[in-house]
């Protein structure tokens, strides 16, 4: 066989396999996804199929392991029991809110219950010092699970906290997502601190290839709660790290990311903790009995609450379908509140029809940010934001605004750790509380109006004078919004 004989034999190998790659990957990657997902990866396979394809493999999938998946079901069948088996008195909610309430059960198995209190922390400082006295009174069992942890000089005193209660006699056992906290100085020093205390501490969804722990490695554990006796749980968008979260690049630019906490009494606290327990489960194997101390008599509160939790274990994207059915309920108002607004398209449509037909819409984000692709992405959704009469605000720079909660009208609000992305939607194990309370609901309208204090209204002529190749950008990086 001649030299050519043997080119023109792999030329046509290799176009036949390229073509093959094509209709493979037209026929698996459409079947049951979002049409933007899956034009994403079938522009990647066609432009790059050498590369597009083996990524894809790695991380065309937003499921976690099967065996994953049947420990969260196992755990929801037994709360749905655990639930009938309690009779609960479920509170009276407005017409409109009811079936959103009954959505979230029937996806998430945790139903709404009343008698709850809550505080609300959005300084760095507060939030610690408050999470650190709880711990300090704990008597039986402390749960941590946290997104990223690492031990520097601010999160120091939280360690301490933990420290003295297992030297009370106190079950602190600690959750950590692997990836999310592995990279940042601190971790190790973290770890030993756990084990030098003597806390029980797991990875969460951990990618060690070489221990045969592999998984898509981009879905991770996002949420971040602490839950003190069964009887008071913390939960919001701060992980246990130094706000300026320790990177050489964060502080030459001086970042600072601002967050917000929400401290809750009452029955809502045995549901975050059964996320917890759920997560402990899920890692473990381990079924936890019940350790919790006796409860403290409190005053009953005034807080309709609804834990909500959502990730690559569920067959749907609960926080997509809370968000969407909130947004689209309401009457008068939506504020959104979120460091990385990247809607699929019912948020986009459902914050825009929104504005379009009356309703006061606001959105609050960052002026600066810490994730290239993704802050160009976000910009990418402005115009047609301010076009449809959405008002949106830039938080001052260089502080990153963390937070993550949306108010709808005067006496509905949702606090958690999901941001308004497809990443949360899709990619992330999140937890956000469902709260009806016209108090609690003013309560974070405050601090809304402290982020309007310390933000720039963005306007459609200011965007305007934007240059083309920032619009370009913007564009072009939107693209990759449902693969990042």
């Amino acid at each position: 066989m001649t030299a050519e004989m043997t080119a023109l034999i792999i030329a046509v190998a290799v176009l036949a396999v390229d073509i093959v790659i094509r209709i493979i990957a037209l026929v698996v990657i459409a079947a049951g996804r979002r049409p933007q997902t899956a034009l994403a990866w079938l522009l990647a396979i066609a432009f790059l199929p050498w590369i597009g394809l083996p990524l894809y493999l790695i991380a065309g999938r937003a499921r976690l392991p099967k065996a994953r998946r049947d420990r969260q079901a196992q755990v929801d069948m037994l709360i749905r029991r655990a639930v009938d088996d309690l009779d609960l008195e479920r509170p009276a909610l407005p017409e409109w809110l009811d079936p959103i309430a009954t959505l979230n059960e029937n996806l998430g198995s945790i139903p709404m219950v009343g008698g709850n209190r809550a505080t609300l922390h959005h300084h760095h400082a507060e939030v610690l010092e408050a999470m650190i006295r709880d711990i300090d009174k704990a008597t039986a069992t402390i749960h941590v699970e946290f997104y990223i942890m690492a031990l520097d000089d601010t999160v120091a005193p939280f360690y301490d906290a933990l420290a003295r209660a297992v030297d009370r006699g106190v079950v602190v056992r600690v959750l950590l997502d692997h990836l999310g906290s592995h990279g940042y100085p601190g971790y190790k020093a973290g770890i030993r601190r756990l084990d030098e205390m003597g806390a029980l501490w797991q990875l969460m969804l951990p990618f060690r290839p070489l221990r045969g722990q592999i998984q898509r490695p981009d879905l991770r554990n996002h949420r971040k709660l602490l839950v003190v006796d069964g009887v008071v749980a913390h939960t919001g968008s701060r992980n246990l790290i130094d706000p300026g979260y320790q990177k050489p690049k964060n502080l030459k630019k001086g970042l600072q990311w601002k967050d917000f906490m929400v401290r809750f009494e009452g029955p809502v606290v045995s549901a975050i903790d059964a996320v917890f327990l759920t997560d402990w489960f899920c890692e473990t194997g381990e079924i936890l009995a019940d350790e919790q101390a006796e409860p403290p008599e409190v005053e009953a509160g005034d807080l309709s609450c609804q834990v909500v939790p959502s990730g690559p274990g569920y067959d749907v994207e609960n926080n997509l379908s809370l968000f969407a059915s909130l947004i689209y309920s309401a009457r008068e108002k939506v504020i959104l509140t979120s460091p990385y607004f990247v809607p699929d398209d019912s948020i986009r449509y459902a914050v825009t029809t929104a504005a379009q037909s009356g309703r006061v819409v606001e959105l609050f984000v960052s002026e600066v940010g810490d994730q290239f692709m993704v802050f160009h992405a976000q910009r990418s959704y402005y115009e047609e934001l301010l076009r449809a009469g959405v008002r949106i605000w830039l938080y001052e720079g260089p502080t990153i605004l963390h937070s993550k909660h949306v108010t709808i009208d005067d006496d509905v609000a949702v606090i958690g750790s999901s941001n308004l992305d497809m990443r949360s939607f899709t990619l992330d194990l999140e937890i956000s509380v469902l709260v009806h309370s016209t108090s609690f609901t003013a309560d974070v309208r405050e601090v809304e109006q402290y982020y309007r204090d310390h933000s720039t209204e963005l306007t459609l002529d200011a965007w305007s004078q934007q240059g083309r190749l920032a619009h370009t950008l913007d564009h072009v990086l939107r693209l990759t919004a449902t693969v990042q």
